[in-house]
């Protein structure tokens, strides 16, 4: 009976398995590669061949496994094209979990539409896949061959793409003539067994079973430590216009040339107009802000890539007769006006992001994704963000702080640095009271003043609706239950660059009672309750990538009727990582002093320090949120 019975099934398994593409199964993946994988690279190739300083052509087959929905966003089956940008072919195949095909997709299926939105305008199109899978966990095989002009931009090889994402094998081959000035770079491969294969006119890397990385809280930028190649010709081609540089120096006169000195011309009834409002002005920063203030009166954002214009700035005469543009073309726009008064200020190249990325200097081709102006000084180079009608002058924030950049100038390139915000340049200063009342309810008021990067994150307050508003101090409040807001009025000073925030609460039950005794958490106004998170065993490095500065003066009025029994004891940590103290000053039976100061550097630090860094935020949190007793007398 038993043979009876599993003989049918035996067929029908063996039918199952010779109709699968083997090679596709989820059996046959590694046990470790799945662990912690929402997706898995099964097989990625990639090939270019560099036929001529004009063209290129890169061949692309990925095959993918899908375990959940997070793994989809991993599949990036999908192809830009346009004038310059060609999509020979492009198609996908779905197999099952058993490696079986369940659906080809061929060019017609796939999604094509513009890239541009409401704030973009660009002739580029997209061709993508849109699959929704029935079931998990399936694969998709995916093969593209697109062509190219601009040689200014060679695809790079990035292995690990994506967190949670397994690599069973990559591999990349580049194929290029010799006479183009072919340059290559690699970034962090120490840590990795990262296979090389290097003949004249041919370079392979290629990779095998790299396991599934988890993000670790704090960890740097994936580009400081996962493995990397960088390509680049000498001689080049970009949207029409050809170029032959070989360093930084020729790189920057090379954009000018290209790209600015054509674009400078501005209407004469505008020379005449920026001319009057500068007037007798001597000061070149004076100058300069009385500029600034004008392009932003004038100007609004709309990000252009149009052709050649996705790196080209629009004539300054047309940003001037239609009032936007994007950072290249509100740099160079308000360059010129610059120029115009007699104020020298250079286009400036850079990485634009809350995560601080820099150019690499070791490798010479085009890079970034941002415009901002290069002002110099006698003291140091003040920095112009150009697409904000609300930023301060000279304030850069933490889009483009702290950071290398290309500054263009008519005659050369150069590498420089932009300004980093140091921790007390970077502070909140709070001042307040606050009374707590016999049920334990407090009343209280407090002024908050901000500036550096703690100005950055909060200046834009002011612009948000009342709802929002409340919403927000809810939400920063988060320790204080049954928080009413009965007064926000704030003052955004553009010239100091500090805002302030003057703040009257109340809540109800914020005082804790039992039989005659009273608990208060005794820092009412600025709580800093995270912890990082706790990892057995840390992989990667960790950074604090900017560091601030807090002090906060509270003065406490206990309820008449009641004494103070205990306090917290006075505490002061000292570490690399900062510098915490917390105060608490009896003035009188009935007034408490409440004195806190938070100094967090910045840093980078290797792994092996990182539990010590959260016993440190451990011991803030708790020292924050530290309680006195009241009872009654």
């Amino acid at each position: 009976m038993r043979c009876k019975f599993y003989f049918p099934f035996f067929l029908f398994f063996c039918s199952l398995v010779s109709a699968q593409n083997t090679n596709y199964s989820v059996l046959t993946i590694p046990e470790n590669l799945k662990e912690n994988a929402n997706s898995i690279i099964r097989y990625q190739s990639i090939d270019i061949t560099i036929t001529s300083q004009k063209s290129f052509v890169e061949k692309t087959t990925k095959a993918i496994t899908v375990f959940n929905s997070k793994g989809i966003n991993n599949i990036d089956a999908k192809e830009y094209y346009g004038d310059s940008d060609k999509v020979n072919s492009i198609e996908a195949t779905i197999y099952n979990a058993f490696g079986m095909e369940i659906k080809k997709i061929k060019r017609k299926d796939f999604k094509d539409q513009s890239v541009s939105d409401g704030f973009t305008i660009s002739n580029e199109r997209i061709l993508y896949l849109d699959y929704t899978p029935t079931d998990y966990p399936y694969t998709v095989v995916y093969t593209s061959e697109n062509k190219s002009s601009n040689t200014a931009f060679i695809p790079g090889w990035r292995p690990i793409d994506d967190y949670l994402e397994s690599v069973q094998k990559s591999e990349f081959t580049i194929h290029y003539p010799p006479d183009l000035g072919f340059k290559y770079k690699e970034y962090n491969f120490t840590s990795r067994a990262i296979n090389k294969i290097e003949k004249e006119g041919m370079i392979t890397f290629s990779v095998e079973n790299l396991a599934a990385e988890k993000q670790e809280e704090y960890s740097p930028s994936p580009s400081k430590f996962w493995p990397e190649v960088r390509f680049g010709l000498e001689k080049f081609y970009l949207e029409g216009v050809e170029g032959n540089v070989k360093n930084w120096n020729e790189f920057g006169s090379w954009m000018y040339n290209s790209f600015l000195m054509s674009a400078e011309e501005l209407p004469e009834e505008t020379i005449s107009r920026i001319k009057a409002l500068v007037g007798t002005e001597k000061d070149p920063i004076k100058k300069a802000k009385i500029v600034y203030q004008y392009m932003q009166d004038k100007t609004r954002y709309v990000s252009i890539q149009l052709g050649i214009g996705g790196w080209k700035p629009m004539l300054a005469k047309d940003v001037d007769r239609l009032g936007y543009g994007d950072c290249k073309a509100l740099s160079n726009y308000t360059r010129v006006l610059l120029k115009t008064v007699g104020v020298d200020a250079f286009y400036t190249v850079i990485f634009g992001d809350k995560t601080k990325r820099d150019f690499k200097q070791d490798f010479v081709a085009m890079q970034g994704n941002h415009i901002i102006l290069t002002l110099p000084t006698k003291d140091k180079n003040v920095f112009l963000e150009c697409t904000s009608q609300t930023l301060p002058f000279g304030f850069q924030g933490d889009f483009t702080d702290d950071r290398f950049a290309l500054k263009v100038t008519p005659d050369v390139g150069e590498i420089i640095k932009t300004n980093e915000f140091n921790e007390k340049k970077s502070s909140q200063i709070s001042k307040g009271n606050y009374s707590i009342d016999l049920d334990g309810n407090i009343s209280g008021e407090v002024i908050i003043k901000s500036d550096g990067i703690q100005y950055d994150n909060i200046y834009m307050l002011e612009k948000k609706s009342k709802q929002d508003i409340d919403d927000y101090y809810k939400t920063h409040f988060y320790w204080i239950y049954n928080l009413k807001m009965n007064k926000i009025k704030f003052n955004n000073n553009n010239e100091s660059v500090e805002f302030t925030e003057n703040l009257q609460i109340s809540a109800m039950g914020y005082g804790k009672s039992n039989a005659g005794m009273m608990m208060v958490p005794i820092n009412v106004f600025n709580q800093n309750a995270s912890v990082p998170q706790r990892y057995r065993s840390r992989r990667n490095p960790f950074e604090i990538s900017r560091g601030y500065y807090d002090e906060d003066e509270i003065e406490v009025t206990i309820p008449e009727g009641f004494k103070l029994e205990a306090k917290p004891d006075n505490l002061e940590l000292k570490d690399k990582f900062g510098i915490y103290k917390m105060e608490l000053v009896v003035l009188s039976p009935s007034k408490l002093l409440y004195k806190r100061s938070f100094l967090a550097n910045k840093g980078y630090y290797e792994k092996e320090e990182y539990e010590n860094y959260r016993k440190f935020r451990e011991q803030i949190a708790k020292a924050d949120n530290s309680k006195i007793v009241l009872t009654k007398k």
